[in-house]
């Protein structure tokens, strides 16, 4: 067993999970990721991390992901829900599938994470779980109608869970990223942030990385913008 903090990362490949691996490496964590190619597997090679290959949104993959890190580090100190992108198109042309992949991605994810992971750490006094989810929360936005509809069902299970677990010392929040530097950028789309410029996947692992240390131990249940300004509700 380590004296190090352990921390999970799904979708850790590339991206925004990537750069989070990196950001919690770089302050002395234990790691363990998976993604569905063999990327996070190479990225845990080169950290001294444990590395898997499956998906989050298999039920057996999460598992073998917590019993591997048990194993290898006998403790699971945090957890950061990350995911790839969830089906589009127009909104009553997508079918039931991928509304029900969305479901696996950006929902159940989470639930199926927080049921395996949750005793664990009530049983060590306390942990932190961070998801990634999006700047168009509140805001739901055409162009994205599976993210916005179901990510506002995972603001409502946040709350709920971290309601019920804050007293045994866990916390969970969401991270609300806008326009990456992950992404491709165009015009239109900077055009739209006050900051005028996209966010880098560095901010956001650094965003990720104060949310679970101690120094984030009184927030809990919160949607956290790191968006330059983009959304305009307050």
């Amino acid at each position: 067993m380590t004296a190090n903090k352990v921390a999970i990362v799904t979708a850790a490949g590339k991206g925004m999970g990537a750069a989070i691996a990196k950001e919690l490496a770089a302050n002395h964590y234990n790691l363990a990721l998976m993604s569905p190619s063999g990327a996070a597997e190479e990225l845990a090679n080169s950290l001294g991390a444990l590395g898997l290959r499956g998906s989050v949104t298999e039920v057996d993959d999460l598992q073998r992901l917590v019993n591997g890190t048990m194993e290898r580090f006998g403790r699971i100190d945090a957890v950061v829900n990350h995911t790839g992108h969830p089906p589009k198109g127009p909104l009553l042309e997508i079918p039931d599938a991928d509304w029900h992949l969305g479901l696996d991605m950006l929902l159940l994810n989470v639930v199926r994470m927080a049921r395996l992971v949750t005793p664990i750490m009530v049983k060590q006094g306390g942990g932190a779980i961070v998801n990634i989810s999006t700047a168009p929360l509140f805001e739901p936005e055409v162009a994205f109608p599976v993210s916005g509809a179901i990510r506002a069902a995972l603001a409502g299970f946040t709350k709920i869970y971290s309601d019920q677990y804050a007293a045994q010392g866990i916390r969970m929040n969401n991270v609300m990223p806008g326009f990456i530097d992950s992404l491709a950028e165009t015009k239109e789309r900077k055009r739209r942030i006050p900051m005028g410029r996209y966010g880098t996947v560095d901010e956001i692992a650094k965003t990720v990385r104060f949310l679970l240390s101690p120094d984030a131990g009184y927030i809990t249940g919160q949607n956290i913008r790191v968006d330059g300004g983009l959304t305009r509700s307050v």
